[in-house]
């Protein structure tokens, strides 16, 4: 059977993170969402995406072909109904489809003609950009029992203070010494080859990916998966690293998404709560405007290749783009346009001849080449966004 993970519906609503990315990429609880489905249902998977996204992420079609919704996080239940289905059936969420079979060169759009099986049971779905850190601790606790179950965790050491052990799994090569680690109210996952540093206070549930690094004194609460090859210091709560992004330093980072290749300076903080306690709103891109999230508790989502300066403040309900560059003092605008360079005191266009030789230069420093494939995507999404930094 092939197996493809299409964007479907949701997809403009997970922008500026969908803007690089497949939803399938989309990092949440300790792996991406490829990731997991891949793990349940022991294939290799490939993606029906935008367009100019696909010579990366390119689909792969067979005679015959299972079509899933990357929206929908996998669990047993669902995954077992999926390998039922038989040509021209599709799974339903109540008016949604989560998966579907089609031979192949059939239309994906129209299922009037299809078997129609409805799945019932709960699931977990990705379809806001805030529901990557709300529904964090659910993915952590799922992916924490995929990924050992069966498995002994390398012992921890006896220098840390450990609560709840039996909820705390170190891999192969992981280093954890003198740190507080309290899996009473979530589980712990330390990755190959991570390391957690003296003086840390960490109470899960919490995810920290293969080589990843939290610094010395940091204070993690609240569902927080910090992203392979990424740096976490200063204090954290119910957030999200990708990959290959750093916080590594003092400041507040609060219900909040980072991409990858994202940096943000010393002392940089997010507030995640209005002073009237009113609810979030957040930039829609769809909407081309302020839409409401339902939530109290909100902070920064920052598309990849995005950074900050030291000192940086973040308002609530902050959005900003790809490749954004922000520094200087106040707080800047509520929605930072892709390839924006600036501050409080205004923004002017960060030219992608210049957001390339930075992003060339990041890269290297992990030794991953910046592709001509990852030039043309940054370059589409600098033309596409080019209307709304014209509102500068």
């Amino acid at each position: 059977m092939n197996y493809i993970l299409f964007d479907g519906p949701n997809r403009d609503n997970l922008l500026p993170f969908t803007y690089t990315r497949p939803v399938a990429d989309i990092r949440v609880g300790i792996m991406t969402i490829r990731e997991k489905w891949e793990s349940y249902i022991d294939y290799t998977t490939t993606t029906i995406t935008e367009d100019y996204l696909s010579e990366k992420f390119p689909m792969v079609e067979m005679e015959v072909n299972t079509m899933i919704n990357a929206s929908y996080l996998p669990n047993n239940e669902v995954v077992a109904l999926i390998k039922t289905l038989e040509i021209n059936q599709a799974i339903f969420k109540d008016d949604d489809v989560v998966a579907f079979c089609v031979e192949e060169g059939a239309e994906h759009n129209d299922f009037s003609s299809f078997y129609a099986i409805e799945f019932e049971s709960d699931i977990i779905k990705i379809e806001h950009t805030w529901d990557i850190f709300s529904k964090n601790g659910d993915a952590i606790h799922d992916d924490y029992d995929l990924l050992t179950k069966g498995r002994t965790s390398q012992t921890i050491p006896s220098s840390n203070n450990v609560i709840s052990a039996e909820n705390i799994f170190i891999e192969e090569g992981a280093r954890v010494e003198f740190t507080t680690l309290n899996a009473s109210s979530g589980k712990i996952y330390v990755g190959k080859n991570a390391e957690i540093m003296e003086g840390s206070v960490i109470r899960g549930p919490f995810a920290l990916c293969n080589n990843a690094v939290v610094k010395l004194g940091s204070k993690i609460y609240g569902p927080t998966t910090v992203g392979p090859y990424s740096k976490v210091g200063g204090e954290v709560n119910n957030s999200v690293l990708f990959a290959f992004s750093n916080k590594g330093h003092d400041g507040f980072l609060g219900n909040s998404v980072l991409g990858e290749w994202c940096n943000l300076g010393a002392d940089t903080n997010n507030s995640n709560l209005k002073n009237n306690y009113a609810e979030v709103r957040l930039w829609d891109y769809e909407k081309e405007g302020f839409s409401r999230t339902g939530l109290q508790f909100c902070g920064l989502m920052m598309g990849d290749h995005s950074k900050c300066g030291i000192n940086t403040m973040f308002n609530t309900g902050t959005v900003v783009g790809v490749s954004a560059n922000i520094f200087g003092s106040g707080f800047p605008r509520n929605f930072v346009p892709s390839f924006s360079w600036g501050g409080s005191g205004g923004f002017t266009t960060y030219l992608t001849k210049k957001a390339f030789e930075v992003a060339q230069v990041v890269m290297s420093r992990r030794n991953i080449e910046f592709t001509a494939q990852d030039a043309a995507i940054l370059e589409h999404i600098f033309e596409d966004t080019e209307k709304w930094r014209g509102s500068y």
